[in-house]
């Protein structure tokens, strides 16, 4: 594959995976809030079901796209395995695929605690404690794939 194709690829992955986080925490935290303020169990009902559905389509595979288009462009302009940049990348990576993989596994519970329930007072505090975790575990995966972007932009540093 062409230098350019690889690049393109990495560049949509990593888009994916921003966006897709972004446009999760957004529709999910605000369907939680909304759902809670208008005791809507359907609506949290579809954004949770949703949120699994669009983290399984594009950020698992982003997130599975990402190391192998991102590891071939760096061997392919001249990297080496012990370039310090290289492995801060990947502990990031590392790092933000530890707050994601639970989160994931967070989200699933959720969706199926909400299914369960026939009304908002059925979910009980086991649930909100659930959805209080997934939004806390957001926030350093989000700023991990912040550092991650500045790690892209600025490897020239790293030289």
């Amino acid at each position: 594959m062409s230098y350019l194709a690889l690049k393109w690829l990495h560049l949509v992955g990593s888009a994916l995976l921003f966006g897709t986080g972004l446009g999760i925490a957004f529709f999910a935290g605000f369907g939680y809030r909304m759902a809670m303020k208008r005791g809507d169990i359907g609506l949290l009902q579809g954004v949770l079901t949703l949120t699994v559905v669009a983290d399984t389509v594009f950020t698992a595979v982003a997130a599975a796209l990402q190391p192998v288009t991102g590891l071939a462009l760096f061997f392919m302009t001249g990297g080496q395995w012990h370039s310090a940049w290289l492995w801060w990348v990947l502990g990031v990576y590392a790092f933000v695929g530890c707050c994601w993989l639970p989160v994931v596994a967070i989200q699933i519970r959720l969706r199926d605690g909400a299914r369960a329930a026939s009304t908002i007072a059925d979910l009980g505090p086991e649930f909100h404690r659930l959805f209080k975790m997934w939004f806390i575990l957001g926030w350093p995966a989000f700023a991990g794939v912040m550092v991650l972007f500045a790690l892209m932009l600025g490897r020239g540093f790293f030289a």
